[in-house]
């Protein structure tokens, strides 16, 4: 009796060549508006599996403490992983090109218009909605937490105290980052460790 092996990071899909590299990131931050990570982890995880969900918390953790947008860092990395130098830099212009020409144009729109009170008011709706879509897809990325070494509650109460420094306290991101971001890698640590 012949068993199928269990599919490995190998035998896993992936970007077959730059321009496919290319033209999906540019198709995901295309549909970023008011928030990509819900779009990043949907396409990436889910429909393409170019990552496992625990890869994508992974790399998305790193690109989160590295400069620059969360998500140029992830399709850097991304890039990288798959093609070397040259998809980071391809993964950077995929993110970034085509973005770039829709923004500067709707900043020109902008400036036309911006004395508005439907445009002033569309914005604000927009925030809400950015809002809403930061924590969906927070709950969502929380199933991943049975996994991690220090269990649920542990994670929880990181993720209540780095809302509270920021949301409550008003503590500038770097500060909360390092202090709640550095005390998860020390408690984790010691939990490895043990």
């Amino acid at each position: 009796m012949s068993t199928t092996p269990a599919p490995t990071a190998i035998s896993r899909p992936r970007p077959r060549d730059l321009r496919e590299l290319f033209w999906s990131l540019t198709f995901l931050a295309l549909q970023g508006f008011g928030g990509v990570l819900a779009v990043v982890q949907r396409e990436l995880v889910e429909k393409r599996r170019w990552l496992s969900n625990e890869e994508f918390i992974e790399d998305w953790a790193v690109a989160q403490i590295m400069p620059g947008p969360n998500v140029v860092n992830l399709s850097i990395m991304l890039g990288e992983r798959y093609f070397g130098w040259r998809g980071a830099i391809v993964g950077l212009c995929g993110m970034l090109a085509f973005p770039m020409l829709v923004v500067i144009s709707l900043t020109l729109i902008y400036t036309q218009f911006s004395d508005s009170p439907a445009v002033a008011g569309a914005l604000r709706g927009m925030g809400a909605v950015a809002a809403g879509l930061v924590a969906g897809m927070g709950l969502k990325l929380a199933s991943t937490l049975r996994h991690h070494p220090l269990g649920r509650w542990y994670c929880a109460g990181l993720a209540i105290a780095a809302f509270a420094l920021v949301a409550v306290l008003r503590m500038p991101l770097f500060w909360a980052l390092l202090l709640v971001g550095g005390s998860g890698c020390l408690l984790t640590y010691r939990r490895l460790a043990a």
